[in-house]
């Protein structure tokens, strides 16, 4: 089977989540392909013919999208049958962006893929499919936090408090992260801001951190929360997304309201629990390993195969 990824890239890099998808999906036998969009008007635009052309070249039997964009990119590209996946911001920004989307499920895409259940119940369409990202068990992994905090180089004797996102992204909400370190007043606690890091390096990140901080106003399936729990890393998290879903009653993750007050004493908790939870065995529970993930895309892409052909 050979599936076309299609997902923008800036710097012509195929984003952490779109390529460790891709990756686990080749780890199942599925030859993937990448297309990479230039982000901006111009480049969506001129992508359109560049992909029309690559599709009917490549002899794919099926294209499968990242995001709303890619998705109008493919489907206004005459992609079949096409796979569309919505991570999460292009549902939660606008009503007009969601009536875009509605046009394009019902007339251009074959399929569409949500992340999480809210996401499905915004844009109200039954037959989309809730399939989460799964998390690399096999990379992101209870390591000893001597050894990763030797890794990364950190040499203080403090508890860390890590806060893993991209900078200048508002929803990741910094100024509540920097607010409730205010509040803890704890000149035992270090906090750091993880950013620009390549993604093979999160894991030691999260095994040398005492507690993951995720203070996001807005999420669909928050990848850094199902890697935490994979490396049975405490996690204090705002109540968005799945995130409630996936920590569930683990014992050593806590979820916050947005006031700093409340953020600080949650994670005052999380450091007094004072050990690795067991995130890693709800992973398996709840089956967001990425082996079970690729599975179920398989057969989703399996189906749509046989029933282009009868067509």
């Amino acid at each position: 089977m050979r599936v076309l990824f299609v997902s923008s890239g800036k710097n012509g890099n195929v984003g952490c989540v779109v390529k460790n998808q891709g990756e686990s999906l080749r780890g199942g036998g599925i030859n993937v392909d990448y297309f990479l969009i230039k982000p901006g008007f111009w480049g969506y635009l001129i992508a359109i013919h560049k992909l029309r052309i690559k599709y009917n070249l490549g002899q794919f039997d099926l294209v499968h999208a990242h995001y709303s964009l890619c998705g109008f990119v493919a489907g206004l590209a005459g992609c079949k049958p096409l796979v569309v996946s919505l991570m999460g911001s292009d549902i939660y920004t606008s009503g007009f962006l969601r009536m875009v989307i509605r046009i394009f499920i019902r007339h251009k895409w074959t399929e569409t893929i949500v992340k999480t259940r809210q996401m499905k119940e915004l844009i109200a369409i039954d037959s989309i499919h809730i399939i989460p990202n799964g998390v690399d068990i096999e990379r992101f992994r209870p390591i000893p936090k001597e050894i990763a905090r030797q890794h990364i180089g950190y040499k203080e004797n403090k508890r860390l408090i890590v806060f893993i996102a991209v900078k200048n992204r508002k929803e990741k909400n910094l100024d509540l992260a920097m607010d409730t370190i205010k509040h803890l007043n704890d000149n035992s606690v270090d906090f750091k801001h993880i950013h620009d890091v390549p993604n093979q390096e999160i894991p030691y990140y999260l095994n040398a951190a005492d507690v993951l901080l995720l203070p996001s106003t807005r999420e669909g399936s928050v990848n850094v929360i199902k890697e935490a729990m994979a490396c049975n890393c405490p996690v204090v998290s705002t109540d968005v997304g799945d995130v409630r879903w996936v920590t569930g009653d683990t014992d050593g993750c806590f979820i916050t309201s947005f006031e700093p007050e409340d953020v600080a004493q949650k994670i005052k908790a999380a450091l007094d629990f004072g050990k690795k939870t067991e995130g890693r065995k709800k992973i398996f529970d709840l089956g967001l390993d990425s082996d079970n993930i690729v599975r179920k895309l398989i057969v989703l892409y399996e189906k749509l195969i046989v029933n282009n052909k009868i067509i």
